[in-house]
């Protein structure tokens, strides 16, 4: 049996050697790394697929955030509402624009935000919400933006782990995560299901106006005197290579879930893991194929994994209310307990369209093994 990688960009890298190659030489040969074509061209293949007025491709889902915060023309100390349990970054960007991140926990099926928390973290002084998709699966962004609207609150999609999934709202047509909220963010990042070489992002917009600002702080502050990065817009060259991976998005997202697939038969039967739940709402796309065990037994399993060769990844080890980084906005241990407990009980397992089956029983056989021996 071959080695189990988390990952396998390679494979997807040879399966379209030819165009990605071609792409490469074109950029190389007209020698535009910055403002080329292909940054256009991108931008424009985003906006038709995700149907939004307008995509300002970013040099990263970092970049994206900060632009769209410095867009919406904040007040210092504004509250920005975000998922306890996410990524750091996110709770960073709001903090270094003078920001105030404001944390509400997440569901226990879905990981996603919870809008009855967001409701109770609601002040005076709240902005905008960030609802994260995480690993792939839509927040519910019908009750988010109800919300939203009722409090004139904006609403900034962060769609990074989730480019390719969607969300009906009640009374709308089917739309695309990242072009639900006023804005969306999406990245590029090489571990995402939809990556580049490196990293990379996207600013998604509705409004006009807001466009319009936004286009313009990155047109013209390069510098970083408004708290954008200096190095904020993608390159032409990584632009390039999006486009074309870009036509097989749908094909990489449908390889995938033939092997969620394989793992929800498997785990079916074991009553001690449990996957993350599929909103009906939302037709989700897998980031990260990601199971949830007692909290007493996630450590041993992903050694005894370890040990027989099968990598695993322990994303989001502990809520960000509990990251220093954050400790002077006052939260104390057990105000988010959904959070808590899913940062010592989440685990997530190798997923990409070339695992074979014979690798994918093996990873299952050893979870079932450890699970049903230790619970």
């Amino acid at each position: 049996m071959e080695d189990i990688k988390m990952a396998d960009e390679k494979a997807l890298y040879a399966k379209h050697k030819p165009e990605l190659d071609a792409a490469f030489s074109t950029v190389m040969e007209q020698l535009a790394f910055e403002d080329g074509p292909h940054l256009q061209q991108f931008a424009q293949t985003l906006q038709q697929y995700l149907q939004v007025p307008l995509a300002i491709p970013c040099a990263s889902g970092v970049a994206a955030l900060q632009l769209a915060l410095l867009t919406l023309d904040l007040k210092a100390g504004a509250e920005v509402i975000l998922p306890a349990f996410s990524y750091e970054a996110g709770a960073e960007v709001v903090s270094r624009l003078g920001l105030l991140p404001v944390f509400a926990d997440v569901l226990p099926d879905t990981f996603t935000l919870d809008p009855v928390a967001v409701e109770r973290a609601t002040t005076a002084a709240t902005a905008v919400i960030v609802p994260v998709h995480l690993f792939g699966q839509c927040a519910d962004m019908d009750a988010i933006m109800a919300f939203a609207q009722q409090h004139q609150l904006y609403v900034v999609e962060d769609a990074t782990q989730a480019l390719g999934a969607t969300f009906k709202r009640r009374g709308e047509q089917v739309r695309q995560a990242g072009s639900i909220g006023h804005m969306g963010i999406t990245s590029f990042f090489s571990a995402k299901p939809f990556g580049g070489v490196g990293d990379g992002g996207a600013l998604l917009i509705k409004d006009k106006s807001l466009a319009e600002k936004a286009a313009n702080l990155l047109r013209y502050d390069q510098t970083g005197a408004a708290g954008l990065v200096a190095d904020a817009k993608l390159e032409n060259l990584q632009a390039a290579l999006l486009d074309v991976k870009m036509k097989y998005l749908t094909e990489y997202h449908e390889g995938r879930k033939k092997v969620v697939a394989f793992y929800d038969r498997a785990f079916a039967e074991v009553a001690k893991v449990q996957v993350s739940a599929v909103s009906p709402e939302s037709n989700r796309v897998y980031q990260q194929y990601t199971i949830k065990v007692p909290s007493k037994l996630r450590d041993g399993l992903q050694q005894y994994l370890r040990d027989n060769f099968v990598p695993s990844v322990v994303y989001y080890p502990q809520p960000l209310h509990r990251n220093n980084n954050f400790a002077y906005v006052g939260y104390q241990p057990g105000d988010f307990p959904v959070a808590e407990s899913l940062s010592q009980s989440l685990l997530s397992l190798p997923l990409h369209a070339g695992l074979k089956e014979d690798q994918l029983a093996y990873i299952c056989q050893h979870v079932k093994t450890y699970v049903k021996q230790n619970a």
